[in-house]
């Protein structure tokens, strides 16, 4: 479809009017009817606000004339549903989310991803040996590992994960193997749906984020295995802090106060002078 079909499908699909979209994205109706004939195409920043709005890629805005491949994973982003999101919730469109989670890079060594990757790659038709041996030639070709200096986090993410796994540990569930690995999982694929004692099936996850998790057989043999899956919502609120507090020059401690990015928001009821709590607001 041609970006004119586009808007006009998903302005459609939202039930809002012309009138209704002009306001969200600072435009005049008559920006919006020029877009839907065809006259004019949204310049830059405002398919970004309509990215935003529609919750879609700008690729998919624009009719999808590229096609996306993640510059992690080599993985073809044919669905935005996959598509990595940068700290403040917009697309980035050279992740997938497995890779990219809102703004944190998950892959740090490029053998892990590999044997990551060539699990799901194996096939009737395609071997162990060949997968791993195209990945191994795929990846250096990739933008994030030929940048890879200058994107890495010095291993921060790698030493968070660590802490994670260390905690799980410590919880000594019987039967549960020692977790060694915590691979990146979208919700959307390991959300199960559980039935509670009244007969409700709910789901835990949501679908959208991007987790870390793993899968372990059970050391007692026999069907049963264990699902680990733990948020990464304490280092992402991590870094969005530190970035807060650089592109501010904060120096005070009372400046940090007023940090209020990804939902969060200060509690002075909860804080001390040596303790700044802050909490995330729950979307319903």
């Amino acid at each position: 479809m041609d970006t004119k079909q586009v808007i006009l499908e998903l302005r459609t699909q939202k039930g809002m009017s012309q009138d209704e979209l002009a306001e969200k994205v600072f435009v005049s109706r008559q920006a919006v009817s020029r877009w839907e004939n065809g006259e004019t195409v949204p310049n830059t920043e405002t398919l970004k606000l309509l990215s935003k709005v529609f919750d879609v890629s700008i690729n998919t805005l624009l009719g999808s004339p590229r096609k996306l491949i993640c510059q992690c994973c080599g993985m073809p982003l044919e669905d935005d549903d996959i598509i990595g999101h940068n700290h403040d919730g917009s697309f980035n469109e050279d992740y997938c989310k497995w890779c990219y989670a809102d703004g944190t890079y998950t892959y740090n060594d490029m053998d892990d991803l590999i044997e990551v990757c060539v699990k799901n790659m194996v096939s009737e038709n395609f071997t162990e040996e060949q997968a791993r041996s195209y990945m191994k030639e795929l990846l250096p070709t990739l933008n994030y590992w030929k940048k890879y200096d200058e994107l890495s986090d010095n291993g921060q993410f790698e030493e968070f994960k660590k802490k994670l796994i260390n905690e799980i540990n410590e919880l000594n569930v019987d039967g549960m193997p020692k977790v060694e690995k915590l691979n990146a999982l979208v919700g959307k694929y390991v959300n199960l749906e559980y039935r509670l004692p009244n007969g409700q099936a709910v789901k835990f996850l949501n679908d959208a984020k991007t987790y870390l998790g793993n899968q372990l057989e059970c050391e007692y043999g026999g069907d049963r295995c264990f699902g680990v899956v733990a948020d990464m919502d304490a280092k992402i609120a991590r870094g969005e802090m530190v970035r807060f507090m650089a592109e501010n020059s904060i120096e005070n401690p009372e400046d940090i106060k007023n940090f209020d990015r990804l939902g969060y928001s200060f509690r002075s009821d909860l804080s001390s002078d040596t303790e700044y709590v802050f909490e995330r607001k729950i979307e319903q």
